[in-house]
């Protein structure tokens, strides 16, 4: 079923188009019983019942998007979590076991999951965007002239000789030798969260060297 449908540009859901009124999404009720929830979820496991799927939404979809605003502090990044989560709870409802679980707890599972992963996301595209924002600045001294990629190397160097040696090693992996962070981890020996700190570090000192250099 196609909850929302993706948008490249933007938002991730679209209003207009879902069977689901998001804008007009109220606060749940707070006195629906679990046997009520488990019988709205056994007739989408069952029946793919779109009745009691909108049900559970209506449950639900505001829990979720609380609980989105309070740890991913967007409003579309939290309302593009409803659709994740949401979304999983109907492609997955038969694996929900009616004998030993509960409804509540295996929703806010997923949702918990689902966010985990949305913010791995988001701090991935930052480090990739921070870094982005660093070679326009030395393409201001180094896109004219015939030697460009010699005084852009020259640069780099001089730059990258102002690092600590530990966050040297990991900014000249990756944008350097373009080793995935992975690769580079598993050459130096050290964890994936070491590689994604010290990379962290790095640029903000070169970004810090190069702004300086630009005053």
């Amino acid at each position: 079923m196609q909850i929302f449908r993706q948008n490249q540009h933007g938002s991730h859901y679209d209003r207009s188009s879902s069977p689901i009124n998001i804008k007009g999404m109220q606060d749940s009720k707070p006195d629906i019983s679990e046997e009520t929830l488990r019988h709205w979820l056994v007739a989408v496991a069952n029946n793919r019942d779109k009745s009691a799927f909108r049900a559970l939404f209506d449950h639900f979809g505001p829990k979720v998007r609380s609980f989105g605003l309070s740890r991913l502090s967007q409003q579309g990044l939290a309302m593009d979590l409803v659709q994740e989560t949401l979304t999983t709870v109907w492609t997955k409802a038969h694996l929900f076991d009616t004998d030993r679980g509960n409804v509540s707890t295996w929703v806010y599972a997923i949702m918990r999951n689902q966010c985990f992963d949305m913010l791995r996301r988001v701090q991935h595209n930052r480090e990739d965007a921070f870094g982005d924002d660093i070679w326009p600045l030395f393409d201001v001294d180094t896109h004219a002239g015939d030697h460009g990629d010699h005084k852009l190397d020259a640069l780099l160097n001089q730059y990258l000789s102002k690092l600590p040696k530990l966050q040297r090693e990991v900014v000249q992996g990756i944008y350097l030798q373009e080793l995935s962070q992975q690769e580079l981890a598993d050459r130096l020996g050290v964890p994936l969260g070491t590689i994604k700190s010290r990379l962290r570090l790095g640029l903000e000192k070169l970004k810090s060297l190069l702004e300086k250099h630009h005053d």
